[in-house]
């Protein structure tokens, strides 16, 4: 009866392919008159598995009228979970840090955060998912870089750049800093998709993803293709930011989404000198992120002071955090402990 079912299930296309819905199939079990049919089915199609249950199922009906029950079980996986050796299967964790808004300064969280993981041993990439703008080739001092390739059969792997021990990919590699990109959504995300699957990333403990400001296109289209372990919320102190800081943690809480929030981060928290650390001039407000953390049960990571050698440091390719006596380097070491914890 098995080769009658799965005869069957070859006459059923994919949603939206020509190829049959047979390259799915993870089990057949006939029991009596009892058929249980397991899928694997990639995220992407995730809106069409109630149509896929209903197709399976009077497919088998029809064709097997002596079957009693059809049981249909569908197990939706992510980009990462359906690799081969490329892309990030090899990659342990996946961090997003994000935000609802421009400005907040992600992306220093983000190169800062990829230097101190480094620093504690860990096996570090970075994905600059900011394709309007791109800025972590800056901040590491790469923008002349152009990422080599490699063939493997009729597969060619695009292979991330690597500075400080980081691996790194941002579509500022393979377009020239003044150019705008006027693209659509859906553009955008099918080169996201390239830097996922088609480059190798090899064997990383973690993958830090600075992620483009908002709740759109983009964000989902990141969700859809890769299981992120948690994410990270970026914030800076004023009323307004904290607003944008919300909407994002609803984001990540979706249903379908479901992303843990790892915790938040107060960037920007006061400004002092560098020679005066005890000197806190809280331009910005104080301790809005923080408060808000409290408000929703969610660990405080820590506060990012002003400090002008985190500043210096991203235009010099050179996050600060590579000094770790420094004021910037301190406060990223804990962070990314209490990120890994």
């Amino acid at each position: 009866m098995k080769e009658q079912i799965v005869k069957l299930l070859m006459q059923i296309p994919v949603p939206g392919e020509s190829e049959s819905i047979v390259k799915f199939v993870e089990l057949v079990d006939v029991h009596e008159d009892d058929i249980t049919i397991k899928l694997k089915v990639p995220q992407k199609y995730d809106k069409f598995e109630r149509a896929i249950i209903s197709s399976v199922q009077d497919a088998i009906k029809r064709g097997i009228p002596a079957a009693k029950h059809v049981d249909v079980l569908v197990n939706i996986v992510k980009a990462n979970d359906m690799a081969g050796e490329g892309g990030i299967s090899k990659v342990k964790k996946v961090i997003a840090v994000a935000s609802g808004k421009g400005g907040v300064g992600k992306s220093t969280v983000s190169a800062n955060l990829a230097i101190a993981l480094a620093k504690q041993g860990y096996k570090v990439g970075l994905l600059d998912a900011d394709i309007f703008g791109p800025s972590i080739p800056k901040m590491f001092g790469v923008e002349d870089a152009q990422p080599y390739s490699r063939k493997e059969g009729e597969k060619e792997w695009i292979l991330p750049v690597e500075q400080y021990g980081i691996k790194l990919l941002s579509i500022g590699f393979f377009v020239r800093p003044e150019d705008a990109l006027a693209w659509r959504g859906p553009m955008a995300g099918n080169v996201l998709k390239q830097f996922v699957q088609d480059s190798d990333w090899g064997e990383l403990d973690v993958m830090v993803i600075d992620m483009p400001p908002g709740t759109s296109d983009i964000q989902l289209t990141l969700c859809q293709i890769i299981n992120i372990t948690g994410a990270i919320m970026v914030g800076t102190p004023q009323d307004v930011a904290v607003i944008d800081v919300v909407k994002a943690i609803d984001f990540f809480q979706k249903e379908k989404i479901e992303v843990p929030i790892l915790g938040l981060v107060e960037n920007m928290a006061w400004f002092t000198p560098e020679e005066l650390p005890d000197n806190k001039y809280y331009i910005f407000g104080k301790g809005g992120v923080e408060e808000l953390a409290k408000l929703r049960g969610l660990p405080f990571l820590g506060a990012v002071p002003i400090v002008m050698g985190l500043r210096e440091g991203g235009d010099a390719g050179k996050p600060a955090a590579m000094n770790e006596n420094s004021i910037i380097g301190k406060q990223f070491a804990e962070i990314a402990k209490k990120v890994m914890e």
